[in-house]
């Protein structure tokens, strides 16, 4: 099996604020897009945004809670979140052992983190030895 691409694909109830959330806020270059869908460029891989069309989804009103995240690994998480603050969202910034975070959330509800490459990259190299 050779492997050409690999992808993420959200699917959003509010398509056109998350369309614009993506693409203004995180500033992602969209690749394609239809009514239905839009194709982000995500820093190597593809982000496909579409609208739910699941019936059982469509139907039901109750929060279902999403155990995904869209993890982005940065130089500088502070000033990420700052400039995300500055944008009106609201960024949950954190220091740990293990690195910095900064989590929020796109109009849909789903969880994205901006996460520190230094400590992500020391991980791999402390497991490798």
């Amino acid at each position: 099996m050779k492997i050409e691409r690999i992808g993420l694909i959200l699917y959003v109830k509010a398509y056109e604020k998350c369309i614009a959330f993506y693409a203004e806020v995180l500033n992602l270059s969209v690749l394609f897009q239809n009514e239905e869908l839009t194709c982000f460029d995500f820093f190597g891989t593809y982000l496909m945004v579409e609208r739910e069309d699941r019936f059982e989804y469509l139907e039901d009103d109750s929060s279902i809670k999403n155990y995904s995240c869209l993890r982005i690994n940065v130089d500088d998480v502070k000033t990420v979140s700052e400039y995300l603050k500055k944008q009106g969202v609201q960024v949950d910034y954190q220091e740990h052992s293990w690195g910095k975070a900064a989590k929020f959330k796109d109009p849909e509800g789903n969880l994205i983190a901006f996460k520190d490459e230094e400590s992500f990259a020391k991980q791999i190299e402390d497991y490798r030895k």
